[in-house]
């Protein structure tokens, strides 16, 4: 990509952005010290610190949030009169689940096949450097024309709401005139996208108990209530037989009325095995942006290697359900745990904790940010115009921020296209995404400034 200034001074720092991010990608900042050492996020936020005192950003600091994770904030002051723009990404990532089936180890940064591979390559470590060669590109060329401030969140996967319990006790930290969350992704890689809509999320940890203690399957067997076997039949009642999410009173029959999402294409980037059906009804971008979606991601039980003849006393899953925009986080939650509660069979004793929240989000696109991203993606990607889509995953921190400061605007990119297979074994990222999203930010950033001064 060549042609215009930005564009080759970005050209020119991607060495040293891969090379950052091989540093960063080191870090195993997983924001759950069940997983990894709380020090490994430590050290990344202190590096993502040092990287903004390096760039002149001023009042750089470590912030404590409510959580127990720290999030980086640095204020990198524009020309008088100037529009402030604030610029999000997160640097805790998802634990890398199976180490043995990543190619390469998760925690370093491994070049194949033209992409860049280990966790958080793009969800969202990437996001952070991405805003770095914005930021030095227009350095390079004659100076940013917009105040800045960075904000790097340390618990964005967890949706523990550290950073939006922080912002709203200290309001004005984060206040800006636009707002760019570096955290979602083309909808191809090559088709430069802004994500318009958000579904929220709501995240249950249900513990059923049915005996004192275990007991030999022979002797008490066919009689004895199993919680395994509860729990089995309680979260098979959270869908229908045709895999679409069914949770009492919860509305699940919108529909997607952008961009659409082909079946074929969806399988290819699913990786879904020959044979095997697609879940839910309606068309794909129906059932992933626009309804209601329930997952068990975790469930204990005993493993099958060294497991013993018995009736399991008690039984405990997480269970994960995404809320889409129109629909309101705290109600599907008091919904889905109404459900678990009523569906619980035999009797069983049933406990219900809620371990995460995020409302929904949906972006004004028809707004002036827009049209200046608009621009700038038509020159970062020569011969195509920006698109916008849906996001199934959530972002939390987007609702606090638009209640917190209604009249700023707030776009949504990043490096997460299909291929980058977040939080998935073997995330990687393009090089060319972050590349040319850079040139699209740098732009963006020279666009609105002007749009702001006319």
């Amino acid at each position: 990509m060549t042609g215009h200034p930005i564009s080759e001074t970005v050209a020119s720092l991607m060495p040293r952005a891969k090379a950052e991010l091989t540093e960063l990608v080191a870090f195993q900042s997983v924001a759950d010290p069940a997983v990894y050492p709380k020090s490994e996020c430590e050290g990344a936020a202190e590096w993502v610190a040092a990287a903004l005192r390096t760039e002149d950003f001023q009042d750089v600091a470590l912030l404590d949030t409510p959580d127990g994770t720290q999030s980086v904030y640095g204020f990198l002051p524009g020309p008088a009169g100037a529009p402030t723009v604030l610029l999000y990404a997160h640097y805790d990532v998802q634990p890398p689940l199976d180490e043995a089936a990543w190619l390469s180890p998760p925690f370093e940064l491994t070049e194949r096949d033209g992409r860049w591979f280990g966790r958080g390559t793009a969800d969202c470590k990437g996001g952070f450097i991405m805003h770095l060669l914005a930021l030095r590109a227009l350095k390079a060329d004659g100076g940013v024309p917009v105040s800045v401030k960075v904000i790097v969140e340390g618990s964005e996967e967890q949706g523990t709401g550290g950073l939006e319990r922080y912002a709203e006790a200290h309001p004005g930290l984060l206040a800006a005139d636009t707002i760019v969350i570096g955290d979602t992704g083309n909808f191809r890689a090559g088709l430069p996208t802004v994500t318009s809509t958000l579904r929220g999320m709501t995240l249950l940890r249900v513990r059923l108990d049915t005996l004192e203690g275990n007991l030999h399957s022979g002797q008490f067997g066919g009689a004895a209530p199993d919680a395994l076997a509860a729990m089995i039949q309680l979260l098979a009642s959270l869908r229908a037989e045709d895999g679409s999410t069914t949770v009492d009173g919860l509305t699940a029959d919108e529909a997607w009325d952008g961009l659409q999402y082909p079946e074929e294409d969806f399988r290819k980037d699913a990786k879904v095995l020959d044979g095997v059906e697609l879940v839910g009804t309606g068309t794909v971008a129906d059932r992933i942006w626009a309804r209601p979606s329930v997952t068990v991601i975790g469930i204990d039980c005993p493993p099958v290697v060294g497991s013993t003849p018995s009736v399991q006393a008690s039984a405990r899953a997480q269970v994960s359900l995404r809320v889409p925009p129109g629909q309101n986080a705290e109600e599907a939650t008091k919904l889905l745990t109404a459900h678990l509660l009523a569906h619980a069979p035999w009797g069983a004793k049933v406990s219900v904790e809620q371990v995460g929240q995020g409302q929904p989000f949906r972006a004004d696109i028809a707004s002036p940010a827009y049209t200046a991203m608009a621009d700038a993606m038509r020159v970062a990607y020569p011969g195509q115009e920006m698109q916008s889509s849906g996001m199934g995953g959530s972002i939390p921190l987007c609702n606090t921020l638009a209640g917190l400061y209604p009249e700023a605007e707030i776009l949504l990119i990043g490096l997460s296209e299909p291929e980058a297979q977040i939080h998935a074994v073997n995330e990687s990222v393009s090089p060319d995404e972050l590349e040319r999203l850079s040139v699209a930010e740098a732009l963006f950033l020279r666009n609105y400034a002007v749009s702001k001064a006319v």
